[in-house]
C-alpha cells in the first residue's frame, strides 16, 4: 500500500493575463498598478474610441472599468486565480475626454466570487463613470 502524496498543483501566476488580452491592446489600456485588491488602469483617448459627440464611447468606459475590476480581483488573490465577469452595472456621469484613469477596488467576496467597484476619472479628476461588478474565480 502506497502512502505517497501526490504533488500539489503548481500555483498559476495570472499577472501576465492582462498583457495577453488582444482587446486591451486594441483599446490601448495600460495597467499602472494592481496589488492587494486595488488596481489602476489608464487610457489615452483616441478619435476611434469616441462616439458621435466626440467623447469616449460608453462601451470603451465599460471595458476600461471591467479590466480594472478584474485586475483588482486578480491581485486580491496574489495573482493565483483567474476571473470571469458574471455581472456588471454601470452609470455614466459626464462626457470623458483626454487621458482617463480607472480606479478599482475589491469590496468583498469569498473563494469563488469577488465583488468590485470602479470609477473612471478624467484628467481634471472629475468622475466620468462608475461601475460595480461580480467576478467568478476560475482555474486557468
Amino acid at each position: 500500500m502506497s502512502t505517497a502524496v501526490a504533488p500539489a498543483e503548481a500555483a498559476t501566476d495570472t499577472r501576465a493575463l492582462f498583457a495577453q488580452v488582444a482587446f486591451n491592446h486594441l483599446l490601448g489600456l495600460q495597467r499602472e498598478f494592481a496589488e492587494g485588491g486595488v488596481a489602476r488602469l489608464s487610457l489615452d483617448l483616441r478619435p476611434e474610441l469616441t462616439n458621435n459627440f466626440g467623447v469616449v464611447h460608453g462601451g470603451v468606459l465599460m471595458s476600461l472599468m471591467d479590466s480594472a475590476m478584474s485586475s483588482a480581483a486578480l491581485s486580491a488573490t496574489g495573482f493565483q486565480k483567474a476571473v470571469v465577469t458574471i455581472d456588471m452595472s454601470t452609470s455614466f456621469h459626464r462626457p470623458g475626454r483626454g487621458r482617463l484613469l480607472a480606479h478599482a477596488t475589491c469590496q468583498g467576496g469569498g473563494r469563488s466570487v469577488c465583488f468590485c467597484e470602479a470609477r473612471v476619472e478624467d484628467a481634471c479628476g472629475q468622475v466620468v463613470a462608475r461601475a460595480m461588478g461580480t467576478f467568478r474565480y476560475v482555474r486557468v
